[in-house]
C-alpha cells in the first residue's frame, strides 16, 4: 500500500482549497494519486466537481493556466474536455502554503463530467476484444482532432508547457525523472539504458519536430482518460499536456499491451481511427519503436520519483523487464 499519510494530507490541502470555490460544507472521495490528486466534491450528497491537488514542484501556475487556455480551445474546436470553474473571487488556480522547504500547492476545480470509461491501464476491466478495439479506434480519432486542433492554433505568448522533446525525453533532468537511477534497476540493467538512451536521443534529434509530426499532444491518452457519456466522448486529464510527437501520443496508449495477442490488432484500430481526420503515412509509423521505448523510459523515470504510490510498487518489476527487453531489441537494430 501507498503511504496512508499522503493521500490524507493532499485531502487536507483539498478541504483548504474549496474554501475559495464553497460556503456550504463538501466532502470529498479520493478519485485518484497518481501525478496530482483527484478528488470528487459531493454537496447535499450530489457529485458537484473534480478538486485537483497539484504535486508541489511539478507545475507552476503559468504551466497550469496554460494547460486551461488550452482545453478551453479544444472545446471550442469540438474536442469535449471538462471546463475549468473560477472560485468565488474569480480565480480558477488557488495557491496554498506548502510545509517547511516544499513548494506550494496549487489547485483548481473542474466540471464533473459522468461517464463511462473506455478501458484502464490496469486491465482490470470486463472489456471485450471488439469493445477494445472499438475503443482504440474512438481514441486514434480524438488523438488526430487533438493535433489537428493544435496546428491550427496559436499559443498566446504566455503559454508554457514542458516538451516530450529529445531533451525532455533523455536529456540530463528528463520531465519525469532520472529514469537510469531506479533503484531496480540492476548494473547490467542501467548499462543497457544508456547505452539505448544515447542511441535514441541522436535518433531522435535527427528526425527534429517539424509541423507535420510534433506539436502540442495530450501526452497521457490512455482509454481510461475517455469518458463517454451518451453520444459525447470526452478527453480528461490534462496534466501531462506539453510540446511532443505525435507518435508519442500513439505509442502511450498501446505501451502496456506490448506483447500481447492483441496488440498488431489495436494498433491498427488506432491507426484507422487517426487516418479518419489527419493523414499518418506507413512510413513515419516506422518510427513507433522509438516512441515505445521512449514511453517505456519515461514510465520507469515515473516510478523512480513517485516510488511512494501504489502504481509505482505495483507496475515497476514488469515495466522494468518490458523496457529492458525493449532497449536490448533496440540496440541490436541497424
Amino acid at each position: 500500500m501507498q503511504d496512508v499519510d499522503e493521500p490524507k494530507r493532499y485531502e487536507q490541502v483539498a478541504y483548504r482549497a474549496l474554501e475559495h470555490w464553497y460556503r456550504q460544507p463538501v466532502e470529498l472521495d479520493l478519485l485518484k494519486y497518481r501525478e496530482n490528486a483527484v478528488f470528487r466534491i459531493v454537496t447535499s450528497g450530489a457529485t458537484d466537481g473534480v478538486v485537483r491537488v497539484h504535486r508541489p514542484g511539478y507545475h507552476n501556475r503559468q504551466s497550469l493556466q496554460s494547460e486551461l487556455t488550452w482545453t478551453k480551445a479544444l472545446n471550442a474546436a469540438g474536442v469535449h474536455t471538462p471546463v475549468p470553474r473560477a472560485s468565488l473571487d474569480g480565480d480558477f488556480i488557488v495557491e496554498l502554503p506548502g510545509t517547511g522547504s516544499e513548494a506550494p500547492f496549487l489547485c483548481d476545480v473542474i466540471e464533473w463530467i459522468d461517464g463511462k470509461q473506455l478501458d484502464s491501464v490496469t486491465g482490470e476491466t470486463d472489456t471485450t476484444e471488439q469493445e477494445l478495439l472499438s475503443a482504440y479506434r474512438v481514441l486514434g480519432g480524438i488523438a488526430a482532432r487533438v493535433h489537428n486542433q493544435a496546428s491550427a492554433w496559436t499559443p498566446p505568448p504566455d503559454f508554457k508547457r514542458h516538451a516530450w522533446n529529445a531533451e525532455g525525453l533523455l536529456g540530463e533532468c528528463p520531465v519525469w525523472g532520472r529514469f537510469w537511477e531506479l533503484e531496480a534497476l540492476t548494473k547490467e540493467n542501467v548499462s543497457i539504458l544508456q547505452a539505448a538512451r544515447s542511441k535514441l536521443k541522436a535518433a531522435l534529434e535527427l528526425l527534429g519536430e517539424d509541423a507535420q509530426h510534433y506539436g502540442l499532444i495530450h501526452a497521457d491518452m490512455l482509454a481510461e482518460n475517455i469518458l463517454v457519456t451518451g453520444t459525447q466522448v470526452n478527453l480528461i486529464d490534462f496534466d501531462d499536456c506539453g510540446f511532443g510527437w505525435h507518435l508519442f501520443e500513439v505509442a502511450t496508449p498501446l505501451f502496456f499491451y506490448l506483447g500481447e495477442p492483441v496488440f498488431d490488432r489495436m494498433l491498427e484500430a488506432f491507426v484507422a481511427g487517426y487516418r479518419q481526420y489527419r493523414p499518418l503515412s506507413d512510413e513515419h509509423l516506422q518510427y513507433l519503436p522509438l516512441f515505445l521505448l521512449a514511453r517505456g523510459f519515461t514510465y520507469l523515470g515515473w516510478f523512480h520519483t513517485r516510488k511512494e504510490t501504489d502504481t509505482a510498487k505495483e507496475l515497476t518489476p514488469d515495466v522494468v523487464e518490458t523496457v529492458v527487453g525493449l532497449a536490448m531489441t533496440y540496440l541490436d537494430t541497424p
